[in-house]
């Protein structure tokens, strides 16, 4: 049986060209980036390469790249970065109910210091309005964190509305770009951006390896006390062959944005059409004009997601309840609950079904027919 991955928004697979190029560097490289020696300045050389490409994928410099081991680090230096570091000017924070468990936890934990933090609702598609934003802020505002994409159901938000409204308020403005960046195209400039976290395995790089984007202008206090790596920002001796990698994925996903955003579209398309021919019941939670490309968050009247995504695994379909943080979870997604309340029979019968490397459309096709079957077999 053919197995069938439609689960790249929780992980993907890492790219032959990101494997080739971390096997070189395994092999010919292990010296420490901070030895002045040459194993150290060959180490170093390869960290330097790699942070002026992620710079440049994003419109900042190189010197404004934090490595991390991740996402949820990038955000969490991000958000405790700048709460310590602003907190005789204020202690107000502005986020959405949709944001990623790395945000929101590490908001809860803040509330628990004394920080005052406003969640924002978002409407049925899943999206914040940017006038909500304006009326929650205040002149003790330190920080307004706003995902770029969601995870969940792939609602992209007003980020450049955002950013524009935040100009010449002294708030910095923080967002997750872990699943929109490699398919969306950023520029931190022109979005007003002050901090951006990204995370490598979500665009066919490795694990463990993600960057958060500060401007210069933004004060972080560390997360991490010992070294002076990353300009005294971030300790530790840096993950050089990840870090290659990371390079490399993201040289990658740069030359391939546009072709990989319009192929995911297609096959978005493809399987809601396919769905529809085989005239089963569904509504797509999110919206079609304001969505990542890969990610398709579909509610089924009459199932129920255990039993969908067994049966779906038993037919090689992977897919998921939505983020990959929380699976084995009993609470009902936090982003569903947002955007449709507590009562929604959607909270118990949505999947998500996400697209990437190495799916085809005759793979898409033919999940779309078996989620069509199993659906007819368990809404009798």
């Amino acid at each position: 049986m053919e197995r069938i991955y439609l689960d790249h928004a929780a992980t993907s697979p890492m790219h032959p060209g990101v494997i080739d190029r971390m096997t070189v560097v395994m092999k010919s490289e292990f010296g420490n980036p901070s030895s002045i020696h040459f194993f150290g300045r060959s180490a170093r050389h390869i960290i330097d390469e790699a942070r002026a490409d992620l710079a440049k994928s994003i419109g900042a410099k190189s010197n404004e790249i934090i490595f991390t081991s991740g996402g949820t680090e990038a955000d969490n230096h991000a958000i405790f970065g700048v709460a310590e570091s602003y907190r005789q000017k204020g202690k107000h924070i502005i986020t959405t109910q949709i944001e990623h468990h790395a945000v929101l936890h590490a908001c809860e934990q803040l509330e628990k210091q004394g920080y005052e933090v406003t969640y924002l609702p978002v409407d049925q598609d899943g999206r914040v309005a940017a006038e909500d934003v304006s009326k929650a802020l205040r002149n003790d505002t330190i920080l307004v964190t706003i995902m770029f994409g969601n995870n969940e159901v792939g609602t992209i938000q007003p980020i450049k509305e955002i950013g524009e409204l935040l100009v010449g308020h002294p708030a910095k403005f923080h967002t997750d770009a872990v699943q929109a960046y490699g398919l969306e195209r950023i520029d931190v400039n022109e979005l007003k951006i002050d901090l951006l976290s990204v995370s490598a395995h979500k665009i066919n790089g490795p694990k463990g390896i993600g960057f958060l984007y500060a401007h210069p202008d933004v004060k972080l206090s560390s997360r991490l006390f010992g070294g002076e790596q990353e300009r005294k920002r971030r300790a530790g001796t840096e993950n050089v062959p990840s870090i290659a990698g990371f390079q490399e994925a993201v040289q990658i996903s740069q030359q391939e944005m546009d072709s990989k955003r319009e192929e995911y579209k297609a096959f978005k398309m493809l399987f809601l059409n396919k769905l529809k021919q085989e005239e089963v019941e569904f509504e797509q939670n999110g919206s079609l004009d304001y969505s990542l490309s890969h990610v398709l968050n579909l509610s089924f009247p009459g199932t129920n997601v255990e039993a969908m995504l067994v049966n779906l695994d038993l037919s090689g379909i992977a897919a998921s309840s939505g983020s990959a943080c929380t699976a084995g979870s009993i609470d009902p997604s936090h982003v569903l609950v947002s955007m449709f309340g507590k009562g929604s029979e959607k909270l118990q019968n949505s999947i998500r079904f996400s697209f990437g490397l190495f799916n085809t459309r005759e793979q898409v096709g033919r999940a779309a027919e078996d989620t069509a079957k199993i659906v007819k077999r368990l809404a009798k």
